[in-house]
This record gives C-alpha cells, sequence and structure tokens, in this order.
C-alpha cells in the first residue's frame, strides 16, 4: 500500500466510526466534496496535508491522531 492510499482508507475508516459520510465531512470541514472524494479516489495523487488539516479539523481529531494507525508502519517506499 502506498501513502495515498493508507490515507484514503484512513479517512474512510474514520467516517464509518464515527458514522460520518463523505458530504456530511466535507461541510463539517469547509472542504468541497469534490476534493474530499479527489483524496479518495485516483484523481489526486498527493492529498495536500492543508486539505487533511481540514478533514482532521471536521473529524475533531489531530493530524498526529489521524496518523496514529498501523496503516502507516509499512507504507511502499516512494521514491524507486
Amino acid at each position: 500500500m502506498n501513502a495515498k492510499e493508507a490515507v484514503a482508507k484512513r479517512i474512510i475508516d474514520l467516517c464509518n466510526q464515527k458514522n460520518i459520510a463523505i458530504n456530511a465531512l466535507a461541510n463539517l470541514s469547509g472542504v468541497a466534496p469534490s476534493t474530499v472524494y479527489s483524496m479518495l479516489n485516483e484523481k489526486s495523487q498527493n492529498p495536500g496535508v492543508v486539505s487533511l488539516k481540514k478533514l482532521c479539523d471536521g473529524m475533531d481529531i489531530s493530524l498526529r491522531e489521524f496518523f496514529d494507525c498501523e496503516l502507516f508502519d509499512d507504507i511502499e517506499q516512494e521514491i524507486k
């Protein structure tokens, strides 16, 4: 799994845990739904840290909490 895939999976997992729909997360965080959806699919290969921070704010968690997950333990090396 690469970093982008792990970020997308973490967003989905947190939404499921908090029972928040993707559109609701976009509204809570002030991020356009199209931006959130692009972070979850192949359109965005590099989810921006500012958008990610806004999503975390919308879920009432810190960036540290977001990345404190085993999904990020064994990320594939991006530079080959």
